[in-house]
């Protein structure tokens, strides 16, 4: 899928599910409970166990699915997961050498940044669209702050992001926005309570329907 299109499906479905496990054990189930409730946009972090092993496997059986790589400290790590099959990374911090490798495979790269200046320095390095983390300090009032001076600049905040949240996001011109222990926890991983999953997903999907 070329980086396009890829960006075109996030800025349509306006969520990234982030996974974060101990283990890769259930991380295929959890992703076809997030699918039952209206989401594809999956990141898989590189903090889970066995994480690239597990990528190349989901984004093998489910090729539909836009899965991702996160928590990419270094463009070694990038093109593992590129190589695995992720159709975007994500970074926690602006790392430049990860945005020129991500560039140069003409995969989407999502850096993380906070403020200004870092967002225009990651931007200006060829970011697709720049992270916003920790988001849930500064909530949607940041965001609209942010995209008042730098409305070009694509802005995808993460953390604090929960349903009743999201549209707020949304509303305040955020490209999408990625949600972790508010969609997926640790406990309904352990627990492979996947119907719970299926309707935290389904809410967020929901939410986005009733913020366009």
């Amino acid at each position: 899928m070329k980086k396009d299109a890829v960006l075109a499906q996030l800025k349509q479905q306006k969520v990234v599910a982030i996974i974060r496990g101990e283990s890769p054990d259930g991380l295929l189930d959890c992703a076809k409970a997030l699918a039952e409730g209206g989401l594809t946009a999956i990141e898989l972090t590189m903090t889970t166990p066995g994480a690239l092993p597990m990528l190349e496997k989901v984004a093998s059986q489910f090729p539909e699915f836009l899965f991702g790589l996160g928590t990419v400290l270094d463009p070694e790590t990038a093109r593992a997961g590129i190589l695995a099959g992720a159709k975007f990374i994500v970074t926690p911090a602006t790392n430049l050498a990860t945005i020129e490798l991500c560039r140069r495979y003409g995969v989407p790269i999502f850096p993380g940044a906070l403020t200004p200046t870092e967002i225009v320095t990651a931007w200006d390095a060829g970011a697709d669209a720049v992270k916003i983390f920790p988001a849930e300090f500064f909530g949607p009032t940041y965001i609209k702050s942010v995209k008042a001076p730098l409305p070009q600049i694509d802005l995808i905040p993460t953390g604090g992001v929960t349903p009743e949240t999201i549209g707020a996001f949304l509303k305040a011109g955020a490209m999408a926005a990625a949600a972790g222990s508010a969609l997926v926890d640790n406990k309904m991983l352990k627990e492979k309570n996947w119907a719970a999953i299926t309707a935290r997903a389904r809410a967020f999907a929901d939410a986005v329907a009733a913020a366009k």
